[in-house]
């Protein structure tokens, strides 16, 4: 056992120490994103389950090695940290603004929401004790690996521990009781999350329609205006025509008398 322990140490290391050097290597690329997220979707009931991740990061690694990407367990460790601080970053922001500023944002959700159902489906078959056996840890996410002398003095303070008089008999029920306060402040932190960004969204979206409305409400305005001028200029053009209408008709008398006047001259010169 301790030879393969050490075996496991000696490789992560070298892979380690490969992806120290961040110029030889290239940067993520958005498809080689998505493939690494794909990768850590489908073994995130392992992480959750698991105390020592170190092992994960290898078998993703290989994943991506067999993808065709070159990057060590330590290089996707990093890469996994920086895309959920920048997801939890997302939280204030507008969907829109989301998708532009954090292109994986749906993939990370959809990460956390399975893991949320699976933890509630872990609540209601077996509750706090079922989440203690099952080895379910809510914050894995958080937590790095621990060394091998770190290993070692655990395993030294249990033989003193066990020297001295044994474990507390109280210790199981207090675990498993933070283990239950874990799992509700998490679906309370992750339910005030999902309130957020429905609020955010309903009020961009009430913003948008009250602006289309303030938009349709200015086109109304402006087809009546122009309704109204063009009525105006159709009433001005058939007064215009009335007028017209008038003086030719008086002409046309004037002329009407200056005629017979002329006929009645020109008979009683005739006479």
């Amino acid at each position: 056992m301790e030879a393969g322990h050490h075996h496991i140490s000696v490789s992560v290391d070298t892979s380690g120490g490969g992806g120290g050097g961040g110029d030889r290597f290239p940067q993520w690329s958005i498809q080689e994103t998505r493939d690494f997220l794909m990768i850590r979707a489908e073994l995130d009931p392992t992480f959750m389950e698991t105390k020592r991740n170190k092992l994960l990061w290898e078998v993703i690694s290989t994943k991506m090695r067999e993808k065709g990407y070159n990057r060590s367990p330590e290089q996707c460790k990093c890469k996994w940290k920086n895309l959920v601080t920048r997801y939890k970053g997302c939280e204030t922001l507008e969907p829109e603004g989301m998708r532009q500023q954090f292109p994986f944002y749906n993939e990370l959700q959809a990460i956390f929401a399975a893991r949320m159902q699976r933890m509630l489906w872990i609540e209601a078959e077996g509750g706090a004790s079922g989440l203690k056996k099952k080895g379910v840890r809510l914050s894995s996410d958080d937590e790095d690996d621990e060394d091998e002398s770190d290993g070692e003095k655990g395993s030294s303070k249990k033989k003193r521990k066990i020297k001295g008089g044994g474990m507390n008999p109280g210790s199981g029920s207090s675990t498993s009781g933070g283990n239950m306060n874990n799992l509700k402040e998490f679906l309370e932190e992750f339910m005030k999350q999902q309130m957020q960004m429905e609020v955010q969204w309903l009020k961009t979206y009430e913003a948008r329609e009250e602006e289309r409305r303030m938009r349709e409400m200015e086109w109304r305005q402006a087809m009546e205006a122009l309704e109204n001028e063009r009525i105006m200029m159709d009433r001005r053009w058939r007064e215009r025509e009335e007028q017209r209408r008038m003086r030719e008709e008086a002409r046309a008398e004037k002329r009407d008398a200056l005629i017979t006047a002329l006929l009645n001259k020109l008979r009683r010169e005739d006479v």
